[in-house]
């Protein structure tokens, strides 16, 4: 197969889970002998993560030009796929796909924000979700976010966990007595206000926070007077972070899609401490202190220095999350429990992934039919579609 890939965000290097995810995904399609080609956004600053050689990664600055090295990469590459990732907002990418590569689109949904459709949608539009309804297939990392495409757009999607964690065994970082409490990509939306809050009323524990894609020069301020937390570079492996960890702390306030490094952490003994937004709960599997928040409900028109709508942030008592941290700070027990009940539950759930998922469903996917002029018959449709088709039919009967 030929795979090209396209999103707006910064692939050289990766910034964020989504970024990561789809990298991961490419490298393994890439080992397993397909051609695989990225068009990206401009590169920053962020950790490299190191790639299967035949893999042409392409970092455009300029939107409109990126728009135009996907209409040309299409042309010459002649991909059998063409992926955009939710990480196009204004969805320039995913409508040229959809002209280019008619009938050959998926969808990668990681990041609802961002999506054409639904209730957390920062530019909901019309046409751009009928190309995500109409695609040949939709992919989301985790049953939750599944579950709010069918709701938001009535479209299934199939859930492909990507294959980011390695191989077990997975190092047990006893860091009970010296470690920091870490938080990934201090930021508003992430709920750096809850992060710095508690950092100011726990002045004789260690924080470390590490600047991600929505860090901006407000939050770098925000954190600079507080003598206990530390800015920590990003790495190159995210064990060289893990190793330091004492304990993670995710307290977002915007709909999370899923959250890979809670994940990654709870697979190295790290108790998390992570709000109730969106996919976070699932990521946890069933372990503790998970703590309810008031989320983000509306944005200001105004945007910030990295193109992102200022949220209003709604207030937030950060009297659990103090609690929650003295706890794991201070009670070697307790954080023993978690730190055995996290590992034991991502492990169990990494088990169940295979490298190979989005190869498998690549290769046995086909193409929209109407895309080609052909005419669609009921055995020509996928099963998603033939699903979505049924589901419609029943609805226009109910509602006649």
């Amino acid at each position: 197969m030929r795979i090209l890939l396209a999103a707006n965000a910064s692939y050289a290097p990766p910034r964020g889970g989504a970024t990561r995810s789809n990298l991961i995904w490419l490298d393994q399609l890439a080992r397993a002998g397909h051609q695989c080609r990225v068009i990206a956004g401009a590169s920053r600053e962020g950790a490299e993560l190191p790639l299967h050689p035949s893999i042409a990664v392409s970092a455009v600055a300029e939107p409109a030009a990126r728009v135009e090295a996907l209409r040309r990469s299409v042309r010459e590459f002649q991909p059998d796929w063409v992926l955009i990732s939710s990480e196009d907002l204004g969805h320039a990418l995913l409508r040229e796909a959809r002209h280019s590569a008619p009938g050959r689109v998926v969808y990668l949904a990681h990041t609802p924000q961002f999506f054409p459709f639904g209730r957390e949608s920062w530019n909901p539009d019309r046409h751009a979700a009928e190309s995500v309804a109409e695609a040949a297939g939709v992919v989301t990392i985790g049953r939750h976010m599944a579950e709010y495409v069918a709701a938001e757009l009535g479209r299934a999607a199939t859930v492909i966990h990507p294959p980011i964690y390695g191989a077990a065994p997975f190092p047990a970082y006893a860091n009970f007595d010296s470690g920091l409490v870490v938080m990934f990509n201090p930021c508003a939306v992430k709920g750096i206000s809850l992060f710095a809050a508690a950092a100011r009323r726990l002045p004789h524990c260690r924080f470390g926070a590490v600047p991600g894609w929505g860090t901006t020069a407000e939050d770098r301020r925000t954190l600079d007077p507080l003598p206990n937390v530390s800015l920590l570079p990003n790495a190159r492996q995210i064990d060289d972070i893990l190793s330091q960890t004492r304990v993670l702390l995710m307290p977002s306030l915007w709909y999370e899609g899923y959250g890979l490094i809670v994940t990654e952490a709870m697979l190295r003994g790290i108790p998390v401490i992570a709000s109730d937004s969106g996919g976070l709960r699932e990521a946890k599997r069933g372990t503790g202190y998970v703590i309810p928040v008031r989320p983000i409900e509306r944005y200001q028109p105004v945007f910030d220095e990295l193109r992102m709508p200022r949220p209003v942030l709604p207030p937030n008592d950060v009297a659990p999350w103090v609690e929650a941290l003295g706890e794991l700070t201070r009670d070697r027990a307790a954080w023993e429990r978690e730190s055995a009940a996290s590992r034991d539950a991502a492990t169990a759930f990494v088990a169940t992934l295979s490298a190979g998922d989005l190869e498998a469903w690549l290769l046995a996917l086909q193409p929209v039919p109407e895309a080609r002029g052909e005419a669609a018959t009921i055995e020509s449709l996928t099963p998603e579609r033939r699903d979505l088709l049924l589901r419609r039919l029943r609805r226009r009967k109910v509602s006649t």
